[in-house]
């Protein structure tokens, strides 16, 4: 039998991964991201920034590595070293990026030793003494990241790195997770002290940086959902008088944690030309090839076949980016695109989603809860295509959001100009409950963006209702009207009222620090 060269295998692999689809991202609703939880995108915020004295500057928030559970020890849950993390921007309504924030990590071990017996011996920990905003001697491994503004082409753009206002330095620091009030006494202070001011590269004011764990803030009856929608009042009329059925059902969430990446931009740095609308989406991008190898590299073998080495010496990576993770408006992939498509549509760009239109214009969910509660009065829409949904989740709502001449493209699309709702005024139904600040105008922590999708789906945006000489179909009207909801409402207290806005993440540990 020829003997095969590591360089030989290397190369096969890479082969093999070129020749295959680019599949995956959002709480797993794609098959293959289900195999890369680090570079499943679960949520894309953008919204107006409402903390007191942060007018005319936008949020971006991308959430990875969902369904972190607090005591998720001895690893805990840093980000992947060999993917690429970018949120970009729209800002013409072509579809395609003008602006790309690319987001890079490194992970470091510290070597930490104890003596035992006369042997100095490795900690299995990633810390070994408590750790604040100003001791970290106790810290075995740590995380780093730089971000990168790309300005055109994401591959092929002018790249520049973005700054730390105050040190000047190209390299930010991650805080740990929340392991626990022993190894964190303050982490609310302690986290805060990794919120970086930025130089942005052609911006003449500063902006925000964070990268770390947070709550999760996307509130959603998932056990009950998926279980063909057994959910005790999934209507809100169906309730008994005097109970809330929008706050009726567990928030399967509610104990997890997940990683955010929180950029704060001044608007007149996103915008372009006189169109204050943006469009966003974040995607998580690895290298082409991947090989297992349970022997540690040198640096001399691994340069050789043009590969990264993974810190812990058992991955090897190389070639092109290939991008598994998509995620701009929430839900699409989990509630629109149908299960053949999934993959495919995280591997795409948002200019080429003509090919996935028909999942909008002629969606299957209306149809699949008329099926599951027609005996309540659940109609689906009898009207085809579905304008009303292109412009929610293709276009933007003219009027709202949408550019003035927008090229079909699922992104988040944000009007900048919209007046700021302030957080003690805010509707989490968004621009159905009257609040022109919120989902679909961008989106904000507090959206309850389940509700908002269902009733969009079961056509409360097509009007005009009343069976009127042009209503669209007027045997589905008082369907359209329905109070549709999961059962699961977000809770204000919840979340903060500044920069990053997510709140703390749920520590690990239950005990305080008393000895």
């Amino acid at each position: 039998m020829r003997k095969i060269t590591r360089t030989q295998w290397w190369l096969a692999a890479m082969g093999a991964c070129v020749a295959g689809t680019a599949m995956a991202s959002s709480h797993r609703e794609a098959p293959f991201i289900t195999t890369r939880p680090k570079v499943d995108a679960s949520d894309f915020y953008m919204f107006n920034s409402y903390e007191t004295g942060r007018a005319g500057y936008v949020t971006l928030i991308a959430n990875y590595l969902p369904l972190q559970d607090p005591a998720g020890g001895p690893n805990f849950f840093n980000l992947e070293d060999h993917a690429l993390y970018e949120i970009s921007i729209d800002n013409t309504g072509s579809g395609t990026a003008a602006l790309t924030f690319q987001f890079r990590f490194t992970t470091t071990d510290q070597g930490l030793t104890v003596t035992a017996g006369n042997k100095s011996i490795p900690v299995p920990l990633i810390n070994i003494a408590p750790i604040s905003a100003s001791s970290n001697a106790g810290q075995n491994v740590a995380q780093t990241y730089t971000v990168t503004l790309v300005k055109g082409d994401r591959r092929q753009g002018t790249a520049t790195p973005i700054l730390d206002a105050s040190t000047g330095s190209a390299t930010f620091a991650k805080p740990l997770d929340n392991i626990g009030a022993k190894s964190i006494p303050d982490y609310a202070g302690y986290a805060n002290s990794f919120i970086h001011s930025i130089t942005i590269p052609g911006c003449s004011a500063p902006g925000r940086v964070f990268v770390g764990q947070r709550m999760d803030g996307f509130v959603v009856n998932l056990g009950e959902t998926f279980d063909l929608v057994n959910i005790k009042y999934p209507v809100t009329q169906l309730a008994p008088s005097g109970v809330n059925a929008r706050n009726f059902e567990p928030n399967s969430l509610a104990n997890k944690n997940v990683t955010s990446l929180a950029l704060e931009v001044p608007a007149s740095c996103l915008t372009a030309g006189s169109s204050a609308v943006i469009g966003g989406y974040t995607t998580a991008s690895l290298r082409q090839a991947d090989v297992l190898n349970p022997v540690p590299q040198s640096a001399v073998s691994v340069a050789s076949v043009g590969a990264v080495a993974s810190p812990t010496g058992t991955e090897l990576a190389g070639g092109a980016w290939v991008q598994v993770s998509r995620l701009g408006n929430p839900l699409v992939n989990e509630l629109v695109i149908g299960l053949p498509d999934k993959d495919r549509f995280n591997g795409s760009s948002p200019s080429a989603d003509a090919q996935f239109a028909d999942y909008v214009t002629n969606p299957s969910l209306p149809v699949l809860l008329q099926a599951l509660f027609g005996s309540a009065g659940v109609l689906a829409p009898n009207v085809y295509p579905r304008t009303d949904l292109e412009a929610v989740f293709l276009t933007g709502v003219a009027g709202l959001n949408q550019p003035s001449k927008p090229t079909p493209a699922e992104e988040l699309r944000l009007n900048t100009s919209t007046p700021v709702t302030p957080i003690a005024s805010q509707n989490d139904l968004g621009v159905l409950g009257g609040d022109l600040s919120g989902f679909p105008n961008g989106r904000r922590p507090i959206d309850d963006v389940v509700d908002i999708t269902l009733r969009a789906a079961m056509g409360v945006l097509l009007t005009p209702y009343n069976g009127g000489s042009t209503d669209p179909d007027p045997a589905s009207d008082a369907s359209r009207q329905l109070g549709y909801t999961d059962g699961a409402e977000p809770n204000p207290a919840n979340y903060l009222s500044v920069f990053p806005y997510l709140a703390v993440p749920i520590g690990g540990s239950p005990n305080s620090a008393t000895m």
